[in-house]
């Protein structure tokens, strides 16, 4: 494995998003019979991000807004609290049928009742990230960022994203920041595109250092042949993830990191989770255990903001990965969709277990 963090830079990680906010009830209820709600704002990739600026590294996401809205207004406030700082255009929003950010109406689900994501993302003013609105060789050459985090949710979003991405990564790669990349397919933002999409996907994934996802995303996003997800056990799982992983190298040689995560749902309060990483050839498995979830969503960009913050550490391939799976794990128990740990010593009394009181 040869991968060097470049030094003395503004940013420890990186990524071009498009923001919007997350509505969930509380007390696992369903959207459909609630009138209390709560609000915060998020995306997959700021979710990844946020583990780093928790945690001292400088985050930045790269982003559109819409100008005058309340909502952009609570967007940015929020990166603040978090750390995390942004750059992009404010945009008219052009009246009542213009640009607004993304709406995400998610219940937590409980017990035996699963729960359910309504994405709500028309007129979506990330949808229209462009080049010309940013500085990037100003940005990744003179400033600097150590970690660029991309992910398939918003590569996938629209035309302008995915191209936004490709220039937003040579950039980044010319200067010599790492590159991770979080495959995230979603069949729903392919339909349609699926020849142009495959292609751009791998040429980002020709960029990337770090690749995380499961064995559908490398074939549906990639084109590389492998098992059909779902009615596996959990060690199928592994062992048929070690198979794809290989077969990805083949053709991929460039990436220097492969991760994923495992999952089984007992009930939507508990599931066995688990994970696996490849670093250059050292295999690290997380054996399955049983978590107890709040809110599931967020759970994977937890582990993928975990592991790159362990990269950014120095971390050994076993330490990032228990950073990583405590991360996610982490994420599963508050309704926000992102997890803000307090200091290392919350992630790491996860993975070993240990929930007593912290005085």
């Amino acid at each position: 494995m040869n991968l060097k963090l470049r030094e003395n830079c503004k940013y420890g990680i990186a990524a071009p998003t498009s923001m919007g906010v997350r509505i969930t009830p509380p007390h696992g209820a369903p959207v459909n019979t609630s009138n209390h709600y709560y609000m915060h704002a998020t995306s997959a990739e700021s979710n990844a991000v946020n583990i780093s600026s928790s945690l001292g590294f400088k985050g930045l996401v790269l982003t559109n807004f819409v100008e005058g809205s309340p909502i952009s207004y609570f967007i940015k406030g929020e990166l603040r609290k978090r750390n995390i700082d942004f750059l992009g255009p404010d945009i008219p929003q052009g009246g009542p049928w213009g640009y607004r950010h993304q709406f995400n109406l998610a219940d937590s689900g409980f017990g035996t009742r699963g729960p359910r994501v309504y994405n709500d993302r028309a007129g979506e003013v990330g949808c229209v990230l462009n080049k010309k609105d940013f500085d990037l060789d100003f940005i990744f050459g003179k400033e600097g960022v150590q970690v660029l985090h991309l992910s398939g949710l918003v590569g996938a979003l629209s035309p302008d994203t995915t191209q936004f991405c490709l220039d937003v990564a040579h950039v980044a790669k010319k200067h010599g920041t790492l590159i991770s990349f979080d495959l995230n397919h979603r069949a729903s933002f392919w339909h349609g595109r699926e020849e142009k999409l495959r292609e751009s996907f791998i040429e980002m994934v020709k960029l990337t250092d770090i690749l995380i996802g499961n064995e559908e995303d490398y074939q549906l996003s990639l084109g590389i042949e492998g098992p059909q997800e779902g009615g596996r056990d959990l060690q199928a799982q592994v062992d048929d993830f070690r198979e794809m992983v290989v077969r990805v190298k083949e053709v991929f040689p460039n990436a220097s990191i492969f991760g994923n995560t495992l999952r089984q749902v007992v009930s939507v309060n508990e599931h066995i989770w688990g994970a696996l990483t490849l670093f250059g050839d050292t295999w690290t498995v997380i054996e399955p255990r049983p978590i107890q979830v709040l809110d599931r969503i967020g759970g994977g960009d937890g582990f993928a903001g975990g592991l790159l913050y362990g990269v950014l550490k120095g971390m050994s391939p076993e330490n990032a990965t228990q950073f990583a799976w405590a991360s996610g794990a982490l994420a599963t128990t508050i309704l926000e969709d992102y997890a803000t740990p307090a200091d290392e010593d919350v992630v790491w009394s996860i993975y070993k277990g240990n929930a007593r009181v912290m005085r």
